[in-house]
């Protein structure tokens, strides 16, 4: 169970929103959207730890975030705005290194890269990579972790029709197998009928 509670979010003195309150329970996703400025990536940061909040917790499993933060991390997969991917490594070793000590066999990074399209550019550096390749090269990460809650930020960027239907059949497949999801998107979400959709702007100050 991942439970927010009156979290609130500043930038440069600006409270970007406050009172947020939310609760997911397995297999339930949330939608996060607002225009533009809103703090909908800020709120992201918050909720994996990589930003402080100006007010508010995070409780995973009952446990604040912050005193448990080993804990937390290792059930913790995020997919930020950016690819984050090395251009001078090739796609396995991307995969590799963004794995980190995880413990995964190359027979199974070679599969992931296979199943996101990118199985005949295994070896080649990521700076010749298409902006489509490079985010479904991030996003073969879904396949090689275990982590229970996903938090990615406008994971459908760049991508194909084909490579959105891919992505919805994965997001699909983590819900059903009672996995939790927070997700930005500028697109309307048709996948699944246990994503709540929730509007920053409304609790812009």
């Amino acid at each position: 169970m991942l439970s927010i509670e009156g979290l609130a979010a500043e930038r440069e003195e600006r409270l970007l929103f406050s009172g947020l309150s939310v609760t997911l329970s397995a297999g339930e996703g949330l939608h996060i959207v607002g225009k533009n400025g809103t703090g909908k990536t800020t709120f992201l940061r918050i909720l994996c730890g990589l930003t402080s909040p100006a007010a508010g917790s995070i409780k995973w499993q009952g446990q604040d975030t912050r005193l448990f933060r080993e804990e937390f991390c290792s059930d913790l997969l995020y997919l930020g705005h950016k690819n984050a991917n090395k251009v001078e490594l090739d796609c396995r070793e991307n995969l590799k290194l963004s794995l980190g000590v995880k413990e995964v066999s190359s027979a199974e990074i070679d599969d992931a890269l296979h199943e996101v399209g990118l199985g005949l550019l295994l070896h080649l550096p990521a700076r010749f990579l298409s902006q489509g390749q490079q985010r479904r090269l991030s996003l073969a990460r879904l396949l090689l972790t275990k982590a229970r809650l996903w938090v990615l930020d406008e994971p459908y960027t760049a991508l194909d029709y084909k490579a959105i239907e891919w992505l919805d059949s994965q997001l699909e497949c983590h819900l059903k197998n009672k996995g939790l999801l927070v997700l930005t998107s500028h697109q309307t979400l048709t996948m699944s009928n246990t994503i709540r959709e929730l509007n920053l702007g409304e609790l812009n100050a």
